[in-house]
C-alpha cells in the first residue's frame, strides 16, 4: 500500500498546480453571459487584474447584491476573497509555480479565521445556487459551468492556503468532470476548456506510474491537447477567462521552456495591466530563464524603480531585487549582483528568503575576493537560522571560499 499512497500523495500535490493554474495571477472562474453588459463586474475585474483586491471585492459585492440568485456573481466575489488572502499569506510566487517547489512553500502569514469562514460561506452559497438550477434542469450548461468553477476555487483555497491536499484533489476532479460535461452538451462552450485544458496538461506531465494512478480515477491527459485548449480559450474565451487562460498558458509554456511564446503572452498582459506587480515580475523572470540576461536586468531594474515609485498596487521588493541579482550574476556583474542581493535581504520579511539572499551576497563577495565582507555575510546567515541548508553552506564557505562553478 505504501507505494500507491506515495503516488497518490504526489498526484494530489501536482493537481494543486492544476487548480491553482494561474500561478499567482488569477483564478478559473465563471463569467455570466451578461458579463460585457455589467459595468460593475467589468470594473471589478479591472481592479482584480491590477491586484487591487479591496476595490475588486467592493465591486463584486455590489454585483452580487444586485444578482443575489446568480452563482456566477457569487463566484466572482469568492475569487476576490480567496486571492486577496493568497496574496496576503505569500502564496503567490511565480518562481515557485514554474517548478514543483510550491508543494513545500511556507506561508508568510497565518490564515485569517474570518476569511476561512467567508470562503466556506460563499462557496456553499454558490454551490447551492448552481445545484438549485441543476435540480430543475440537469443539462443546464451555465449551472454546470458555475458549479465546476466553485469547485475549482474551493480546491485552490484548500490546497494553496490550507494544504488540505486530498480534499483539494477531490474538489479539483469534480471541477474537471463538470466542465467535461459542459463540453459534451455544448462543444462550443469555449470557457469550459480552461479547467479541462489545465488538467489535460498536468496529467500529461505526470510520470507513467502516476498516469496509471490518474487513469484509475478516470483522468486522462495530454500536454499538447491541454496547451491547445488553453490557446483556444485565450483567443476565443470571454474576457476574464481569456485572461486567465493566457496566464495559465504562459506558466505551462515556461515549464516546457517555450520561452518565446511565453514572453509574448506575458508581455501583452503586462501592458494591459500595468499595475500588476506579479505579471511584471513574471515577464522579467521569463527573460532571464530564456537567456536574455541583459533584457532581464533592464526589466528587473524597472521593477525595482517601480516599487520605489509606487507604480504597482502591491510590491515585494525582495522578489525583483533577488531576480536582478541572479541576472547580474549570470552576466558576471558580480559587484552589482552583490548590491542587488543585499537589497533583497534587507527588504525581505521572510527569514528563509533573507537567508538565501544574504548567502548569495556572500558568494559574490567571495568571487570579488572581498573575503572579510563575505565572511560577515556567512555569519549573518548562520545567525538567522543555524539549522537551515543555507547555514550549512555558509559554514562550508567559511572554511573554503565560494568559487563560481
Amino acid at each position: 500500500m505504501a507505494p500507491y499512497r506515495a503516488r497518490s500523495s504526489r498526484l494530489a500535490l501536482l493537481f494543486l498546480l492544476a487548480t491553482y493554474a494561474g500561478a499567482c495571477f488569477a483564478a478559473d472562474r465563471a463569467v455570466p453571459t451578461r458579463y460585457t453588459n455589467d459595468a460593475t463586474t467589468r470594473k471589478g475585474f479591472e481592479h482584480f487584474y491590477n491586484l487591487e483586491y479591496d476595490k475588486a471585492i467592493k465591486e463584486f459585492e455590489s454585483a452580487q447584491q444586485a444578482h443575489p440568485n446568480d452563482p456566477f456573481a457569487v463566484n466572482h466575489l469568492l475569487t476576490g476573497v480567496i486571492f486577496r488572502e493568497l496574496y496576503r499569506i505569500g502564496a503567490l510566487d511565480t518562481e515557485a509555480y514554474a517548478t514543483d517547489s510550491f508543494i513545500n512553500k511556507k506561508l508568510l502569514q497565518p490564515l485569517d479565521p474570518k476569511v476561512q469562514e467567508r470562503v466556506k460561506q460563499l462557496s456553499d452559497q454558490a454551490l447551492s445556487l448552481a445545484q438549485a438550477q441543476l435540480d430543475q434542469n440537469p443539462n443546464n450548461t451555465d449551472a454546470l459551468y458555475a458549479r465546476g468553477v466553485t469547485r475549482g476555487l474551493r480546491a485552490t483555497y484548500m490546497g494553496m492556503a490550507q494544504h488540505a491536499w486530498f480534499a483539494a484533489l477531490r474538489s479539483a476532479v469534480g471541477a474537471r468532470h463538470d466542465h467535461e460535461r459542459v463540453l459534451e452538451l455544448d462543444p462550443n462552450y469555449v470557457d469550459a476548456k480552461n479547467i479541462v485544458g489545465i488538467h489535460l496538461y498536468v496529467v500529461g506531465s505526470l510520470s507513467w506510474p502516476m498516469k496509471v494512478t490518474a487513469a484509475v480515477a478516470g483522468l486522462s491527459g495530454s500536454k499538447q491537447k491541454g496547451l491547445d485548449y488553453l490557446r483556444q480559450v485565450a483567443a476565443q474565451g470571454t474576457p476574464d477567462v481569456s485572461t486567465d487562460a493566457k496566464i495559465e498558458l504562459a506558466l505551462f509554456l515556461r515549464r516546457e521552456q517555450k520561452y518565446r511564446e511565453a514572453i509574448q503572452v506575458v508581455g501583452e498582459l503586462q501592458q494591459e495591466y500595468p499595475h500588476n506587480f506579479l505579471m511584471a515580475t513574471e515577464y522579467a523572470h521569463l527573460l532571464n530563464a530564456a537567456g536574455q540576461g541583459q533584457n532581464a536586468i533592464v526589466a528587473y531594474r524597472k521593477l525595482v524603480a517601480g516599487c520605489h515609485a509606487n507604480t504597482y498596487t502591491f510590491c515585494r521588493m525582495e522578489i525583483p531585487a533577488y531576480g536582478l541579482g541572479e541576472a547580474l550574476r549570470g552576466q558576471r556583474e558580480y559587484a552589482a549582483a552583490a548590491e542587488a542581493y543585499d537589497l533583497a535581504a534587507n527588504s525581505a520579511s521572510e527569514p528563509e528568503f533573507r537567508q538565501k539572499a544574504t548567502l548569495a551576497s556572500g558568494e559574490m563577495y567571495d568571487v570579488l575576493q572581498k573575503r572579510d565582507a563575505a565572511l560577515a555575510k556567512y555569519r549573518a546567515v548562520i545567525a538567522e537560522n543555524s539549522g537551515s541548508g543555507s547555514a550549512d553552506l555558509a559554514r562550508q564557505y567559511m572554511r573554503q571560499a565560494y568559487k563560481t562553478p
